[in-house]
């Protein structure tokens, strides 16, 4: 038995306790967990990428807008279901901006992290259409989102997109599509886990076959403007962070705070959904809500029914970092680049011992750096990896769980891995290479 940096005794016994069949099928809570264990008996800290939380400080103009508006009393007051005007406003300001589409500000609804909102959105369109009762996940993506669907009893089909890049995609797509059972897709751009992200041509295909069969996009904008290789930044000015509202009406976007502004504790996120499909009349609605609007049928019964309301200081607060940012005043896409520095970094650790990037092109372009990448080594499958890499003092997620038929692979998050731990992370590799040289 060779000799690893984490005790070969101690993980085995904390995998046994942990109760966990395979470690490789792990959720990521569960990952942590088992990590933490590790850590408190070891008292060596891991390289922890299995976490996709933000890494860097809370942005200060939420915080301080958060604390004055405490103060105002609002703890006291049921905010409104549909969420505060001011954050409304600045929303509508915010997808102009940066996106360059037009929204009414009814349009733009807080929900308590975009996970609820996505949760609220499969509960809602899986209801509009009698005949049409199934997700589609453009996959890979992010686990929880095939665990709702489970959860909540409803169907989805899915599959990778690896293979069905630029053209392809269209024959792909419609041969869901045209069996007439889709009332909805779900992708996320850039994509967690493997941080490709589509091309206009491809968000073009999306949106024109939504139009054509009557298809949702929500699209998932969790990692807003952080396709580093262009700058998304400036208010008002192209480039704009690339979105299918460009090719179609058919749309729900997914904005997030945790990632962009670093505000993840506080669960605040938004539902944008265009002009065309928040008035849509959808007859069918009725069997479960009192209104046959979308848009409604959205906020006050599903919304409603799930949480009564966004937390009231939370909205002040992403309402203040989005004024700043609409304003010009605050760049928030600098802030975050420090992800793709890492990324960079780390990649090139993992390649010179090695390691492969799995996901590793958009169409013919070099994928960007940024939160995520996604690594393999020859021989092993990404579960047999994962634990493999647990006695190296190394935590990630299998793509297995993600959606990816990329067996081989792994996901890793840079997020939580600080520059003072890059020579422990490099050390570790080259330990795991010359144990693994065949």
């Amino acid at each position: 038995m060779k000799e690893t940096p984490i005790s070969y005794e101690v993980v085995q016994r904390h995998i046994l306790e942990s109760k966990i069949r395979n470690v490789g099928k792990a959720t990521i809570r569960e990952i942590k967990r088992l990590i933490n264990c590790i850590e408190t008996e070891t008292g060596e800290k891991f390289i922890r990428m299995e976490m996709g939380v933000p890494g860097l400080p809370a942005t200060e103009i939420g915080v301080q807008a958060e604390i004055e508006a405490l103060q105002n009393g609002v703890a006291a007051i049921y905010p409104d279901i549909e969420g505060v005007q001011v954050l409304k406003k600045e929303a509508a300001r915010f997808v102009k901006l940066f996106l360059d589409i037009d929204v009414d500000a009814a349009n733009c609804v807080p929900t308590v992290g975009s996970m609820q909102g996505g949760f609220a959105a499969f509960l809602t369109f899986s209801k509009i259409h009698r005949d049409k009762d199934t997700t589609l996940f453009i996959d890979p993506g992010f686990p929880v989102h095939h665990q709702q669907h489970k959860v909540l009893g409803l169907k989805f089909e899915t599959f990778d997109v690896y293979n069905f890049r630029g053209d392809k995609l269209k024959d792909k797509l419609e041969s869901y599509f045209s069996k007439g059972n889709i009332h909805s897709v779900l992708y996320s751009n850039p994509n967690n886990p493997s941080w490709i992200c589509f091309t206009d041509k491809e968000l073009r295909i999306i949106g024109e076959l939504a139009t054509k069969y009557d298809v949702i996009i929500i699209e998932d904008l969790a990692y807003f403007a952080m396709d580093f290789r262009k700058d998304y930044s400036k208010p008002g000015e192209p480039p704009y962070q690339p979105t299918v509202a460009k090719y179609t009406d058919n749309y729900l976007l997914l904005i997030s705070s945790s990632k962009a502004f670093s505000y993840a504790g506080q669960r605040i996120g938004l539902m944008i959904l265009s002009n065309k499909l928040f008035n849509l009349q959808a007859p069918d609605l009725l069997n479960y809500y009192s209104t046959d609007i979308v848009g409604r049928a959205l906020i006050y019964g599903t919304v409603y029914a799930l949480s009564a309301g966004t937390a009231h200081s939370t909205q002040f607060a992403l309402a203040a970092m989005l004024k700043a940012a609409n304003d010009g005043t605050f760049d928030f896409v600098s802030t975050v680049k420090e992800y793709g520095a890492r990324a960079k970094i780390m990649k090139k650790m993992f390649t010179d011992n090695g390691f492969t990037i799995v996901y590793d092109k958009d169409e013919d372009e070099p994928i960007g750096d940024g939160f995520y990448f996604t690594f393999a080594y020859p021989g092993f499958t990404g579960e047999d990896l994962l634990q493999e890499l647990i006695y190296y003092g190394i935590s990630a997620i299998a793509l297995s769980i993600t959606g990816s038929e990329r067996i081989e692979g792994i996901r890793a998050c840079v997020s939580l891995v600080k520059r003072e731990q890059f020579p422990a992370l490099e050390d570790r590799l080259r330990k795991f290479r010359e144990n693994h040289l065949k």
